[in-house]
């Protein structure tokens, strides 16, 4: 493989696709002049025309930003989605939706009239947003306008300002506003004093974002309310879920039907210049460019939401996620054991019963049609004892995969099969949701790394079957595999050079980087061989040779650490070698016996990649 120049990787960082997309989009919208700058708010007719910003922030906290997207500028409309889950939140569904409705209107955003039930169709057009607010000071009082300011910036990841000016131009001009207010408090909506409530409406639409902001706050939506910036909870999945609905059915107002017809992303826009999209479990996109279009929506920035949406795919009802691909390697547990260095008699009873024990390893997301299709493929299969989920691949657990995981481990349990999890970060989401809905089954263990999963199965699996696992009992060089077919004389001889040597849990016997000198023999306890990076070699118990590489090399090339106390023959390679000379039969059996446990070693690897290549 060709490595790149320093400067070419430098350019690759700089330069990712996406970045080059949105720079494309930034010069190729430029030359689009049309619409006009909003004016019915005095103060917002001096916007700059020419101003126009993109940035995409990712679900992983990464922002993207081209042109102006640091220019300030007030948030308007875009405001809406955002108390919306506030007041969700802070009032629970049943009272906002006692007063609010959710149906699209089909109007445009200022329009005076009401449902049938004389309620505002939706939290997006100017009379639900009113009554939001409205909701919100009923709740909190003069502290309304503090609680949605401090909402907004939570979303944003900073705090946020607000323009005094635009505030007192919308004071001064918004009477159409106040018409709508007071036919909400005349039909009940609004039970407080119409002034307060509208002082604190304009002033959340005069708060100030930039293009940037606004990215960060609508990956905020899409990322179930977890601002991938600062990682806060700012919402309930909850709230988030049922704004990003109501966003889809009429956060574009009067175009709402076109806009989810063609581009198929949940968005909002404010006459600002402002757009929103927020493409749930992708990306939040914000754009900034001041002339409108005849529905009050930034004319370029409905281009930028467009292209991104046509050129990378992204319509929210196109998916073709296939839930096959959720499986990356399916097998029973003869085809990989773990890297536990076993006795004759314990190999014999895995191997007959390596059928009771299934590996499924996942990736990607958990979710019920990917749930679905592993349990059926696992009922294809005759009943095992055990079956064991790898999810160290999984990247995300949707609540009805979780719950169907739930259900499905609850039907093995029936059948007194004994589910075993691993890979699952104890402190991931993921887990929480698997854990909710877990919690009350009995027939499910969990182990971080799947070689552990493994090697405790296979343990149970001896259990069953009569066979033992004694880490104290003490073996003495007769029974040790490398020494197989040695002569009484023989080790006897090998014994003479021996000292038997005690070790501590966690000591570590060889250190990588030493001098290879001597050999060991392990007479009780286990332990474990592993790279300098902590990647784990094997686990050996009583019975097994460890430092015997030092029959090939001259430097210890892995750690061995003592998982519990463990007692070991020590012989010096010096006094070793001369014995191979003085028993040359004997030397030449323990290589064969050395070539054999690596053939054995080599072969479990291989099952390993062939598993993962053949899938």
């Amino acid at each position: 493989m060709t490595s790149q120049s320093p400067a070419a990787d430098a350019w690759t960082r700089s330069n990712p696709p996406l970045l080059r997309f949105l720079n494309a989009c930034l010069n190729e919208f430029s030359a689009e002049t049309s619409g006009t700058v909003a004016d019915y708010i005095p103060e917002l007719s001096k916007a700059d025309p020419a101003h126009f910003g993109i940035s995409l922030a990712t679900l992983d906290g990464h922002v993207y930003e081209v042109g102006d997207s640091r220019v300030p500028f007030t948030i308007q409309s875009m405001s809406k989605p955002f108390v919306f889950a506030l007041a969700l939140d802070v009032l629970g569904a049943s009272r906002v939706e006692s007063a609010i409705g959710v149906e699209p209107s089909g109007d445009p955003f200022n329009s005076i009239r009401l449902n049938s039930d004389n309620h505002p169709f939706n939290p997006m057009v100017n009379a639900g947003a009113i009554a939001c607010t409205g909701l919100i000071c009923e709740s909190k009082g003069d502290a309304a306008f503090e609680e949605i300011h401090k909402a907004l910036g939570r979303f944003a990841g900073r705090e946020l300002d607000v323009d005094e000016a635009v505030y007192a131009s919308e004071s001064q001009t918004g009477d159409r506003n106040r018409a709508i207010a007071y036919l909400l408090k005349t039909n009940a909506v609004i039970a407080d004093n119409v002034a307060a409530v509208l002082d604190v409406y304009f002033r959340q639409c005069a708060v100030l974002v930039s293009a940037r902001d606004i990215a960060v706050m609508a990956a905020t939506l899409a990322n179930r309310g977890i601002n991938p910036v600062t990682g806060e909870q700012v919402m309930t999945p909850y709230a988030i879920s049922r704004t990003l609905s109501v966003m889809t059915s009429s956060g574009m107002y009067d175009y709402a039907g076109e806009w989810i017809y063609r581009i198929g992303i949940p968005a909002k826009s404010g006459v600002g210049g402002g757009i929103l999209a927020a493409l749930p479990a992708r990306l939040g996109l914000g754009s900034y460019s001041p002339k409108l279009d005849k529905h009050g929506n930034s004319v370029r920035g409905i281009k930028v939401c467009e292209a991104l949406s046509s050129h990378y795919d992204l319509h929210m009802l196109n998916r073709s996620d296939d839930a096959r691909n959720a499986v990356i390697a399916d097998y029973d547990i003869g085809k990989s054991p773990s890297r536990r260095v076993r006795r004759p008699q314990e190999r014999e009873i895995i191997a007959a019963h390596d059928q009771d024990v299934w590996i499924i390893e996942l990736v990607g997301t958990l979710s019920l049609s990917a749930v679905d299709y592993v349990s059926r493929r696992l009922a294809a299969r005759p009943r095992p004892q055990f079956v064991i989920f790898d999810l160290h691949r999984v990247t995300s657990t949707t609540r009805a995969g979780a719950r169907l995981v739930a259900e499905a481990f609850a039907e093995l349990a029936t059948l007194n099969v004994t589910v075993v999890i691993s890979g699952v970060k104890r402190a991931s989401r993921e887990w929480d949701s698997l854990r909710e809905w877990t919690a009350e089954l009995r027939n499910v263990r969990d182990f971080y790394l799947l070689d552990t999963a493994i090697e405790w199965v296979e343990d149970q699996i001896v259990y069953r079957y009569g066979g033992s696992i004694d880490f104290h009992e003490t073996t003495e060089l007769d029974e040790q595999l490398l020494l197989a077919g040695l002569s009484e004389e023989e080790l006897a001889d090998l014994a003479s050079l021996c000292t038997i040597r005690s070790y501590q849990a966690g000591a570590k016997i060889v250190a990588t980087g030493n001098p290879a000198d001597s050999l060991f023999f392990l007479r009780s306890g286990a332990v474990h061989v592993t790279l300098p990076d902590g990647v784990r070699l094997a686990t050996l118990t009583a019975g097994m040779a460890f430092g015997e590489m030092a029959l090939l090399e001259s430097t210890r090339s892995a750690d061995v650490l003592a998982d519990m106390s463990a007692t070991a023959y020590e012989v010096p390679l010096g006094d070793f070698e001369r014995f191979r000379k003085q028993h040359p039969r004997a030397g030449e059996r323990i290589m064969r016996n050395l070539a054999q446990l690596l053939a054995d070693r080599l072969i479990v690897a291989n099952a390993k990649v062939d598993i993962l290549t053949s899938m």
